[in-house]
């Protein structure tokens, strides 16, 4: 069974053609920072790799240009869009509606429309690529794998808000979680590559979209990101945590709308309103050359981080392993060292040799003797993404 993943993103689209049940990756690739002129496709194909760097505007775009790749006549890996029979969607926000793995019909785009609000810069373009993805491969059985199912197994103490409990019952206003694809795989490879008990585990997702997860026994026990994914770690443009007194601050006092306060909190703060830069590559470059901004972000950023891994510890009574994965928790060698920096009374205790040391594979970078693992561990959500949804496919 061949099955397209999509997993869009804020600011990116990942893309792979699976064969199932054996995972064998047929083509894989990513449209890359949307919305910007420098916006970059690129993807491989056996031994072809290509790319390109072209301005892509919108994640629709991006998403014509990912089945145009598919679809060519002289590189195609299929020979047509019947050779797609499932095409599983990453979709961020499911609400309390969906725990687990659904195939697509109208009532379930109603309700990944519903959640918009709560996730502005994800179901949006989650909605767009099922809604193409349907045109494109009308054959095809359409799957969405939600980032909240994950975390569904979070307690009440840790899940509930200290607000009256007529807005939990009637109107489902609680934590929710996010990034739930990306945690539950890489601690299920975290705990395979330990080859030990391994019962408390912090994994970070840092990418241009940041969360933390405490995990015990295998099961996500608290999260970071909340009601929307907009709290917690500072993100590429989101703030994460603020006192929400400046919100009714910046309308009272300043003059600012409410559609003006999402648009700063979600898409004109974090690194990019500390720095001017969402893209951490930048930042690093920029606090290399002296940029007192981006060094002070970075030290923030990894500041934000260290006091999360603290709570976390607490919660989980001890830690055995802290899973660094997707775009820069796996690349980020510096933002990685300011985190685990003077953490040693945690167990936590780096190793700067192996820690600076490139691979695309899981590694372990902690000192010996280190009674933390302090692991980098690649995410795979398209292959997590492919295992659910063909489970799914199966059971339809």
């Amino acid at each position: 069974m061949n099955i397209l993943i999509l997993n869009s993103g804020s600011s990116s689209i990942k893309f792979q053609l699976i064969k199932m049940p054996e995972e064998e990756v047929i083509c894989r690739g990513m449209v890359d920072r949307i919305g910007s002129q420098d916006s970059t496709i690129a993807y491989n194909y056996g031994k072809d790799k290509l790319s390109s760097q072209i301005p892509i505007s919108t994640h629709e775009e991006g998403l014509q240009r990912i089945v145009g790749i598919l679809l060519d006549p002289e590189t195609a890996p299929i020979n047509g869009v019947g050779e797609i029979e499932v095409v599983g969607h990453r979709v961020v926000h499911g609400g309390g509606e969906f725990s687990g793995t659904v195939v697509v019909d109208e009532s379930v785009k109603k309700q990944i429309r519903k959640y918009i609000p709560m996730a502005p810069l994800h179901n949006p373009h989650n909605l767009v690529g099922i809604e193409i993805a349907e045109k494109l491969f009308p054959e095809s059985l359409q799957i969405a794998v939600f980032d909240t199912a994950f975390h569904q197994t979070m307690p009440k103490i840790s899940h509930r808000y200290a607000i009256p409990e007529s807005l939990y019952r009637d109107h489902g206003i609680r934590a929710y979680g996010f990034h739930g694809t990306s945690h539950a795989y890489v601690s299920k490879k975290a705990i395979e590559y330990a080859g030990a008990p391994a019962d408390k585990i912090i994994s970070l997702h840092l990418g241009n979209g940041c969360s933390i997860t405490a995990i015990k026994n295998g099961k996500s026990i608290d999260h970071s990101l909340g009601f929307a994914p907009s709290n917690g770690l500072i993100m590429g443009t989101r703030s994460g945590d603020i006192d929400h007194a400046i919100i009714f601050y910046l309308h009272r006092e300043l003059g600012y709308e409410l559609n003006d306060i999402q648009t700063l909190l979600d898409k004109e703060s974090g690194m990019l309103g500390l720095t001017g830069f969402s893209d951490l590559r930048e930042i690093e470059a920029a606090a290399k050359h002296g940029d007192p901004k981006s060094q002070l972000a970075l030290e923030m950023n990894a500041y934000r981080i260290k006091k999360y891994i603290g709570a976390y510890t607490a919660a989980l009574n001890g830690l055995d392993i802290l899973i660094f994965t997707a775009g820069i928790g796996e690349n980020s060698s510096a933002l990685r060292a300011l985190i685990c920096k003077d953490m040693e009374f945690l167990g936590i205790r780096l190793s700067p040799d192996k820690n600076n040391t490139d691979s695309n594979e899981i590694r372990s970078i902690e000192q010996g003797g280190s009674p933390v693992k302090i692991l980098v561990v690649p995410t795979d959500e398209e292959i997590e993404i492919a295992r659910q949804a063909y489970l799914q496919s199966r059971n339809n």
